[in-house]
């Protein structure tokens, strides 16, 4: 009873997550702790939905934007953090309560800077963009070393991606008396294998592109449907920051595009320059008009002179 007293007057609560356990501590209006417990992972959902609605505080880590999902459902003020703004609010020797008693802290801060919940869309495209650079690193390494032993053997190649997959079919056919037969069935496998890092790689350019609106559309709808705090961080509102995809990789569609942004750029670039010249003359003319000594002394003798004359 004493526990469940201490939840139903928390009005802060501040959640260190955990892969097991979460440690929480609650906080009423006054700031004085109330609530400090250790609760498993099925237990914070069942605890804290027969609860009034409160504002809790939450690192963005692994598992934390589902959780705060989950929360902003049962009505409460969930609102995620970057572990580097909460560090500053942690006293005394490090462990798991006094992380969460930071959390609590930072979360009630004016000025602090909030992370915006990811939508399951934002989530699944930030996943597949991780997928898709480990992809990218697994075939950059297969690129170096078939041209490592390439130079082994005394075959050099210009460097770049292209240039490697337009003369490796010709190298493997053709120079046999420099490569021995184990040498040519180990970078042929090594082509086989660039090959399908070629093909997962497409596949996630694709269903990327797909998820990219599916993203859009959760972001504009908002599923917790609440408008977002305006002193969130614009940077952290960002659904997700990953290296751009080339729209050239993209098909047919994606080529075409790029086709016409760059007629676009080229109209633009000419139309500029055109257009640049006239004004610089005249500007130029009308600041020698306008800066008398330019043509010999300051502008104040330029006046005498006139009233002189």
């Amino acid at each position: 009873m004493p526990s469940k007293l201490n939840i139903a007057i928390a009005s802060v609560i501040g959640i260190d997550i955990g892969k097991n356990s979460f440690h929480v501590v609650g906080q009423d209006q006054r700031g004085a702790i109330v609530l400090r417990q250790k609760w498993s992972r099925g237990q914070v959902e069942a605890r804290l939905a027969n609860l009034p609605p409160c504002l809790i505080g939450m690192e963005a880590c692994v598992g934390a934007h589902h959780l705060s999902r989950k929360l902003q459902m049962l009505g409460h003020d969930a609102r995620l953090m970057p572990a580097k703004y909460v560090r500053p609010y942690s006293k005394g020797q490090k462990n798991d309560f006094r992380d969460a008693e930071a959390i609590a802290e930072a979360v009630q801060r004016p000025t602090m800077k909030f992370v915006a919940t990811k939508t399951a869309e934002q989530l699944d495209l930030q996943a597949l963009h991780r997928v898709r650079e480990r992809l990218v690193g697994q075939r950059t390494g297969v690129i170096n070393q078939i041209r490592a032993f390439l130079l082994e053997r005394g075959i050099a190649v210009r460097q770049g991606l292209r240039f490697l997959r337009t003369e490796l079919p010709a190298i493997l056919a053709t120079r046999s008396d420099v490569l021995s037969p184990r040498m040519l069935r180990l970078v042929e496998d090594l082509a086989g294998d660039w090959r399908r890092l070629d093909a997962r790689i497409g596949r996630c350019v694709l269903e990327g592109a797909r998820l990219r609106r599916l993203a859009r559309v959760g972001a504009k709808a908002d599923i917790d449907r609440r408008p977002h705090d305006p002193r969130q961080h614009i940077e952290a509102r960002q659904s997700l920051s990953t290296r751009p995809v080339r729209s050239g990789r993209l098909g047919r569609l994606g080529q075409a595009r790029a086709e016409a942004v760059g007629a676009l750029r080229a109209q633009v670039v000419d139309r500029g320059s055109e257009e640049a010249a006239a004004p610089q003359r005249a500007g130029s003319c009308a600041s020698e008009q306008a800066r008398p000594h330019r043509l010999g002394g300051s502008p104040q003798r330029a006046r005498l002179r006139v009233r002189q004359d």
